[in-house]
């Protein structure tokens, strides 16, 4: 009676647990490496270039010419396109 409990536990470990925990890591990752210049989707579901990454949890986002509305990191919900890190100056 123990090993198909255990059997089902490790189950549903490697089938929904874990994966949401990497999904979880990759999205944090994804947040974090926000840089001023890239396109991104908010949760609700507004596009626009960040603008400005403000310490702490606040991103500024650019979504029309002058328009700037500033939003959680927690909001992003996807980076559309990625900018080149800026070259060192020698």
């Amino acid at each position: 009676m123990l090993i198909p409990m255990i059997l089902v536990f490790g189950i549903m470990y490697f089938f929904l647990i874990r994966p949401q925990q990497k999904k979880m890591k990759e999205d944090q990752k994804m947040r974090e490496g926000l840089r001023r210049g890239d396109q991104v989707v908010t949760q609700g579901g507004i596009i626009g270039k960040v603008s400005k990454v403000k310490e702490g949890e606040e991103v500024e986002v650019e979504i029309s010419d002058g328009v700037k509305v500033r939003v959680t990191k927690s909001a992003i919900l996807q980076v559309m396109s990625k900018t080149e890190p800026a070259e060192a100056k020698s």
